[in-house]
């Protein structure tokens, strides 16, 4: 038997590695996990993965070529890739709860740095910068500005709107610059899907570990289960229709839909500012407005600026400094492996 290897399995843990960053990504609002793809160069592979879960590849399952299935979705890829992202989900995801109740601000700080250091990469992916690049950069900009002033919505748990929800917050990890988790809060249902869910999975999962079933035979844990399937659904379904709509797009039209792709990131930059409050609903009476589990319901963020005088700022500047560091690191180490 032929072992891995030492480069292929570095090469695989790496792999893992931007899984978990794309996962992490995509839970911050304001954060794309599809810009994790195209700064470390597989966004295309990613997508053309994506786009193979067609017809052919269901028919392939249903003539038992489970071999030919793999490699024409290019499985151990998608595996590695998503194995990354279920991992941040159970780990970094629940760390980062933890970190944004002692720091909200250093956290954010460190994912603003992320996304500057990204910027700056991408942006030197445009060949050529003609008038038609400007004019869409300016798009993506307008549109990318105007969705962070949006109003949310209400939390709605209705298993059709739950499907829908699917749908739009994979586009965080197929449209670069586009943050599915922002989405959601825009839809009102980011509590519920990416956190009151995901804890719940969470248990579901732990107490099956230990051979204990119970979770089932309760009635809230049942309708979790139900809306994660549902979530799930959308999701798998969005994978395959954004995939070949930003598939054709970029092989017609590549520069033109990177300058979109930088407008709009540089347009949301506003949503990870790290210098910002959340402000909620209050009723004529100054209670504050609930939604059905009982948080208070999302208005917008109050932004200020950085107050040089204090010594926690320059510490949320120095996360800013780490969290660019991050990305410059892992992107030298791909333009190694290219040599």
């Amino acid at each position: 038997m032929n072992l891995p290897s030492k480069k292929s399995v570095v090469d695989a843990l790496v792999l893992v590695a931007k899984g978990i960053l794309m996962g992490t990504a995509n839970k911050i609002p304001g954060v794309s996990g599809g810009i994790i793809a195209l700064v470390f160069g597989f966004y295309h592979k990613l997508i053309q993965s994506f786009q193979n879960l067609n017809i052919n590849a269901f028919n392939q399952i249903l003539n038992f070529q489970f071999k030919s299935f793999w490699r024409y979705i290019n499985g151990s890829f998608l595996s590695l890739v998503f194995g990354g992202v279920v991992i941040s989900y159970f780990s970094v995801s629940l760390l980062l709860d933890y970190l944004f109740k002692i720091n909200e601000t250093i956290v954010i700080a460190c994912f603003f740095g992320m996304i500057l250091a990204s910027l700056i990469l991408i942006i030197k992916k445009i060949d050529s910068w003609e008038k038609s690049v400007y004019f869409f950069t300016a798009l993506g900009f307008v549109a990318g500005l105007s969705l962070s002033f949006v109003r949310p919505m209400d939390e709605n748990d209705n298993l059709f709107f739950i499907f829908f929800c699917g749908i739009i917050s994979v586009s965080g990890m197929t449209v670069p610059g586009l943050s599915g988790s922002f989405l959601l809060l825009v839809l009102g249902n980011y509590n519920l899907l990416l956190v009151d869910a995901v804890n719940k999975l969470y248990y579901v999962i732990s107490e099956i570990i230990f051979l204990n079933f119970t979770p089932f035979t309760e009635p809230y844990t049942r309708r979790f289960l139900v809306i994660i399937s549902f979530f799930t659904l959308g999701s798998l379904f969005g994978l395959v229709i954004f995939s070949n709509i930003l598939k054709f797009i970029l092989d017609k039209f590549p520069n033109q839909t990177i300058s979109t792709i930088i407008g709009f990131i540089s347009g949301t930059l506003i949503l990870i500012y790290p210098w910002k409050v959340k402000e909620y609903l209050y009723d004529v009476h100054g209670n504050l407005m609930t939604n059905s589990v009982g948080n208070g319901i999302f208005s917008n963020f109050k932004y200020y600026l950085p107050n040089v005088y204090e010594s926690k700022t320059y510490f949320e500047f120095f996360s800013i400094i780490f969290g660019i560091i991050i990305i410059l690191v892992l992107n030298h180490y791909e333009k190694r492996k290219e040599i």
